[in-house]
């Protein structure tokens, strides 16, 4: 998963057309500062960008647009709509994301009908403000292991200050996918940069 950020180097809608250039299947449109005009205005751009490259396109937040602008799904921080709230408003189709920090953070989920679960950070990284303990892979791979063993199968995507030197390190752990961000946008060529690092991912 590719997740916006605000940069000096490009707008959103230029992120994401790199992103979607170098093979990223799955955006995250994340605009935390925004009224719900501007992030409006910015999901008229990527919405065709996201459906010419079969990319799912979800919204941090703000479940009312993503049921307005007909978007997959939301991504909900802990601060955020409670995930069953989001699932009675947006129906059986839709994918909900969920922050977690610790494995109680994830099996508290059991029996709820979300899709996955966006776990860290895995280090420490300025793209998030009021950020949790960051975990490491040793964090990782505990936590994974205490929700396997606890029976759960819901997918974890492994987020937060993720570098491509980090994937196979981070897959080991045994999580589902990773969410990246900054690392693509400060690369010198963001479209080289998702390629390797979605080839890296599949090699794993």
């Amino acid at each position: 998963m590719f997740i916006t950020h605000p940069s000096d180097r490009y707008s959103i809608a230029e992120e994401v057309q790199m992103a979607l250039e170098g093979g990223c299947k799955w955006i995250q449109l994340r605009m935390k500062d925004a009224s719900d005009e501007e992030f409006r205005q910015t999901a008229l751009e990527i919405i065709p960008m996201c459906q010419e490259n079969e990319a799912f396109l979800v919204f941090d937040d703000r479940v009312e647009l993503a049921m307005e602008m007909g978007v997959h799904g939301v991504h909900l921080g802990k601060n955020d709509m409670n995930p069953l709230q989001a699932r009675e408003t947006m129906g059986a189709e839709a994918i909900i994301g969920v922050t977690a920090n610790t494995a109680d953070d994830i099996i508290r989920f059991r029996g709820w009908d979300v899709d996955y679960v966006g776990l860290g950070p895995f280090r420490y990284t300025t793209t998030k403000s009021n950020l949790s303990p960051v975990l490491g892979i040793d964090g990782y791979r505990e936590i994974v292991k205490a929700v396997r063993d606890s029976g759960m199968t819901l997918p974890i995507v492994a987020i937060g200050g993720i570098t491509i030197d980090d994937i196979p390190a981070i897959m080991a752990t045994g999580v589902n996918g990773v969410a990246v961000s900054g690392a693509i946008l400060n690369a010198d060529d963001p479209v080289e940069y998702t390629r390797n690092l979605l080839e890296k991912l599949n090699n794993k």
